[in-house]
C-alpha cells in the first residue's frame, strides 16, 4: 500500500501543545481523557479504505475497518472476518466461514452480503485496488454467514490480496450510499470513527463489541504534526503517546533515550523515482537509464535517512524471500552522458513532483537535482500537498516524481499495479510485453520457484528499462511512551492500537 507509504496536509498547533512537565497528561483540544495520543505526520485525504492509497488514512484506518483475512505480525495471513476457510482441490474455490456476532459500529449486523458488496464496488467501480481481485470470475453469499469466491486460475496470493492492508477493507453499503464514508466511516474494527477536526486531529472511540475483544483504552486520538522535531518533542514531554514522525538524523542519539521506547524495524518498504514515458524524452529507456546512472543513492540514503535505510536497485530488499540481486546502476555520470548522447538528448529541463508531507521527497529533490545538473538536466523541484500530489500524478502532470511503496507483502504487490501496462498505479505509463507476461503468470504459478523465478525475470527487465528508478529500503521508524504497553511496531507499517493500553492515566 502507498503511504506508499506508502504515501498527506497538516497544520502544527504549536500552542496546543503547551509544555507540561515530562511524563505528564495534557489536554490536546479534543483528545479524550485516557485516549491513546498518537502524532501522524500528515492529515489523512480522505477515510473511504477503498478510494484512498494515502498512509495517513491507513494509520487511521487500520483502526477503523477489518478485513476478511489479516496479517500477523511475520506477515502471514490469519483469519479475521472470515475465521476459516477452503479451497477447492482445482484451486478454482474458495470458500470463507465468517465469523458470528459481528456488528457494525452503528449495532447493525455484519453479514456475507457485505463481503460481496464490498468487492463488487471495487470491482465494478474499477477503484484503486481493482488489480487484487483482477482474478475474481465471481463472488456470492450462498448464506448469510459464508463468501464463495471463484477464481479465473490458481491465485497463490488471493489471501494477501484480499487481507494484506485496509484498502481491502469490507465497507458497508448504507455509508457508502449515503456518501458519508470518506468523511465518517463506520466499520466493524477495534475502533469507531468519532470526529474530525480538520487540520487538527481525528478522533476514534472503542468498540466495546469487537470481535477481537474489547480495547484497553476508550479510544484513540490522532493528531497531525507535520514537522518531526515537533512530534518527537510532544513525545518525549509526554504530551503525546505514539509517534513515526521520528527524525532520522536523531535516531542513534534516541537508542539511549530511556523516556521513551524507539522501534527501527527493518520493512518492505521501498522508495523510487518515476518518470513519465508518456512524454518525450523520458519516453526513451535510454534517457530514464541515464538518471539512473546521474543519481548518487549513497548521498541519497544519508541526506533522507542517516544510515537507517539501505540503498537498493530492486523493490525487494534483501533479507526477503522473494529477493533479486541486481547492480547494474552506479553513480557515472559519464556513463549518464553517454547515453543522452546515445538518445540524441542535449540540456534538459525537469519537473520534478514532490510533497512537503513526506520530507524525505523534498530532501531527496535536492540531492538529485545537484547530481543531474552534473549531466545537463536542469530539474524544477515542484514541492506541493499530498492530495494536490496525487492529482498531479494522476493527471500525468509531471516529468519526474518521487514516493514510496510501503506495506507490501507479496511479490505481486511490489510490481504488478505498477509495472504492468494499465496497472491501477502505473503513473508512469511504463509498458512492456515481456513483463506483462511474466508478472501474469507468477499471479497463477502455484510452484514457488517458478514463481521467483518469473518475479526475478519481471524485475530484471523493470530494471534494466528503468520503469521505476529504485533509490533506497527505509526501517519502520516509530517511537512511544513507556507508559504504552502492548503496541509493537510491524514490517508492513501498520498501525494497530487494538491490544495498546496504557499504564498511566488521567489528564494533567
Amino acid at each position: 500500500m502507498r503511504r506508499p507509504a506508502v504515501l498527506t496536509a497538516a497544520l502544527v498547533m504549536i500552542g496546543l501543545l503547551a509544555a507540561c512537565s515530562t511524563g505528564s497528561r495534557v489536554d490536546l483540544g479534543g483528545a479524550s481523557a485516557g485516549n491513546i495520543t498518537a502524532a501522524i505526520a500528515g492529515e489523512p485525504d480522505q477515510l473511504d479504505p477503498q478510494r484512498s492509497t494515502a498512509y495517513f488514512s491507513f494509520e487511521v484506518l487500520e483502526n477503523v475497518f477489518d478485513t476478511l483475512v489479516e496479517p500477523d505480525e511475520n506477515l502471514e495471513m490469519r483469519p479475521a472476518l472470515a475465521e476459516s476457510w477452503q479451497v477447492s482441490p482445482d484451486q478454482l474455490t474458495w470458500t470463507f466461514h465468517l465469523r458470528p456476532g459481528v456488528s457494525w459500529h452503528d449495532g447493525s449486523p455484519f453479514s456475507a452480503t457485505d463481503v460481496v458488496y464490498s468487492y463488487r464496488r471495487i470491482i465494478d467501480g474499477k477503484l484503486a485496488n481493482v488489480d487484487k481481485l483482477s482474478a475474481v470470475r465471481d463472488v456470492r453469499a450462498p448464506d448469510p454467514q459464508t463468501v464463495v469466491i471463484d477464481v479465473r486460475h490458481p491465485t497463490p496470493n488471493l489471501l494477501t490480496n484480499l487481507g494484506g492492508f485496509k484498502g481491502m477493507a469490507i465497507v458497508q453499503r448504507r455509508n457508502v450510499e449515503s456518501g458519508q464514508i470518506a468523511t465518517h466511516p463506520v466499520g466493524t474494527g477495534p475502533f469507531a470513527f468519532t470526529g474530525r477536526k480538520s487540520g487538527d486531529s481525528i478522533t476514534l472511540t472503542a468498540n466495546k463489541s469487537y470481535w477481537g475483544g474489547a480495547p484497553k483504552v476508550p479510544g484513540v486520538t490522532f493528531r497531525f504534526i507535520s514537522e518531526p522535531s515537533t512530534a518527537l518533542s510532544a513525545l518525549q514531554a509526554g504530551e503525546i503517546d505514539w509517534t513515526d514522525a521520528i527524525p532520522p538524523q536523531r535516531v542513534e542519539q534516541l537508542k539511549g533515550d530511556d523516556s521513551i521506547h524507539l522501534a527501527v524495524t527493518p520493512s518492505n518498504d521501498y522508495w523510487y523515482l518515476a518518470l513519465n514515458e508518456a512524454r518525450a524524452p523520458w519516453n526513451d529507456e535510454r534517457v530514464r537509464q541515464a538518471i539512473a546512472y546521474g543519481i548518487d543513492r549513497a548521498s541519497i540514503v544519508q541526506a533522507t535517512s542517516y544510515g537507517t535505510a539501505t540503498a537498493n536497485q530492486l523493490a525487494i530488499p534483501q533479507g526477503n524471500p522473494w529477493y533479486t540481486p541486481y547492480d547494474r546502476y552506479r553513480h557515472d555520470e559519464g556513463r549518464a552522458r553517454d547515453l543522452l548522447r546515445q538518445a540524441g538528448v542535449g540540456n534538459q529541463k525537469l519537473d520534478m513532483l514532490v510533497t512537503s508531507e513526506y520530507p524525505e521527497t523534498v530532501t531527496a529533490a535536492q540531492i538529485i537535482a545537484d547530481n543531474l545538473a552534473g549531466i545537463g538536466i536542469d530539474v524544477s523541484i515542484r514541492t506541493v500537498d499530498f492530495a494536490t500530489w496525487l492529482d498531479e500524478q494522476n493527471s500525468g502532470h509531471f516529468d519526474m516524481l518521487m514516493m514510496g511503496w510501503l506495506g507490501n507483502i507479496d511479490p505481486d504487490d511490489f510490481y504488478y499495479a505498477q509495472h504492468h501496462t494499465g496497472g491501477s498505479s502505473n503513473a508512469q505509463k511504463f509498458s512492456d510485453p515481456v513483463v506483462d507476461r511474466l508478472l501474469d503468470a507468477a499471479r497463477e504459478e502455484t510452484d514457488r520457484a517458478r514463481r521467483h523465478d518469473e518475479y526475478a525475470r519481471a524485475a530484471t527487465i523493470i530494471a534494466d528499462k528503468a520503469s521505476y528508478i529504485y533509490l533506497y529500503n527505509p526501517s519502520v521508524i516509530q517511537a512511544w511512551s513507556t507508559s504504552l504497553a502492548g503496541y509493537d511496531a510491524r514490517r508492513d507499517g501498520a498501525v494497530r492500537f487494538r491490544s495498546a493500553h496504557l499504564t498511566r492515566g488521567g489528564a494533567a
